[in-house]
């Protein structure tokens, strides 16, 4: 207990002291951090077992990195904000590829494979709302497990890489995750680096990045089209092949119909869930306020009272002295 109150106070100093260095510069403030984690870290590792110390540094860094994010996470001394709005906008542009075209085995037409779909854009849309860095590492792997399990569901065999990276390509594509490229430079910059360089969440974070990589740099070849085929897709001048033509049969065109009304259904219970579960972090939030002011009242209270009664037992003490003053017979008259 006395050793992890000691780790308590140290990590607030730490968090009141860069809270006073919020203008300094970003890689600055993750220099500052990252040097915090190292010496707890090895101070920790000298004094209990690895699996304790890596559960203390865990909450160290939720400790730590919630109490920052609004002062470190998409800072206006970096240009995130505008590397966000030039993915979103180039993920935008690409809405039009499909499976096909990046040789993913995805078959959403497969009501599990869809559903395992659905719940990866979930966990990656969920990325941008989690304030600590192992928390939008979990939202990365959980969405990576649930590509797998999409793929996994289509072709009952083993998942390899050349199925996973596209497979995840297209779902990147089709979520357009808000402020995609701060989180990933949040992660980098104020994870911890040894969290982030071993298990699986670096295997998926790793991918991640290079998929964000893949997405900056894809052009025609990357697709299997020619270069007017793509600059026509690209500038909305002629609709993709998998398009409904606008001369086609009206089965053709109900057929497509019922799978845009099928894909907007999809988004609305998308978003639906993302509210319930908006609703429930704010409710717990408020819970906890509302614990923690209660908490003080009673510490308070408890102060008030034990004065109280210390007051009370001096007054009893200074009455019961001068009753027994008025008691003694008067002083001696020379």
């Amino acid at each position: 207990m006395r050793s992890g109150r000691k780790i308590f106070k140290h990590c607030q100093a730490f968090t009141e002291s860069m809270v006073g260095k919020w203008n300094m510069g970003a890689d600055e403030m993750s220099e500052c951090v990252q040097d915090f984690y190292q010496h707890l870290s090895e101070h920790l590792e000298v004094n209990c077992s690895s699996d304790h110390a890596q559960d203390v540094m865990d909450d160290v860094e939720k400790y730590v990195m919630t109490r920052l994010y609004r002062y470190v996470f998409c800072p206006e001394t970096t240009d995130d904000e505008k590397k966000d709005l030039a993915i979103q906008k180039r993920i935008k542009d690409l809405h039009w590829v499909t499976t096909e075209m990046l040789c993913s085995p995805l078959d959403e037409e497969i009501p599990e494979v869809s559903d395992y779909v659905s719940k990866a854009i979930i966990d990656l849309s969920e990325m941008e709302l989690k304030q600590v860095p192992k928390d939008k590492l979990r939202c990365r792997t959980s969405c990576s497990k649930h590509v797998f399990n999409a793929i996994k569901a289509k072709t009952n065999k083993t998942v390899s890489a050349d199925d996973f990276l596209p497979t995840l390509i297209y779902i990147v594509l089709k979520t357009n995750p808000p402020r995609l490229m701060s989180s990933i430079q949040y992660i980098i910059r104020f994870g911890n680096s040894r969290k982030l360089m071993s298990g699986e969440d670096d295997y998926y974070f790793t991918t991640l990045c290079c998929v964000v990589a893949f997405i900056e740099k894809l052009d025609a070849q990357s697709l299997n089209l020619s270069s007017e085929q793509f600059e026509l897709y690209m500038s909305g001048q002629a609709p993709p092949p998998h398009w409904p033509k606008t001369n086609g049969a009206s089965s053709s065109s109900s057929s497509s119909g019922s799978a845009a009304l099928s894909q907007v259904h999809t988004r609305l219970v998308q978003l639906k869930e993302l509210k319930e579960r908006q609703g429930c972090v704010t409710e717990n939030a408020g819970q906890l306020k509302s614990d923690l002011i209660d908490w003080t009242d009673e510490l308070e209270m408890q102060n008030l009272s034990s004065a109280t009664a210390i007051g009370s037992a001096a007054q009893s003490a200074i009455d019961s002295d001068i009753i027994e003053n008025e008691l003694l017979p008067p002083p001696l008259q020379p």
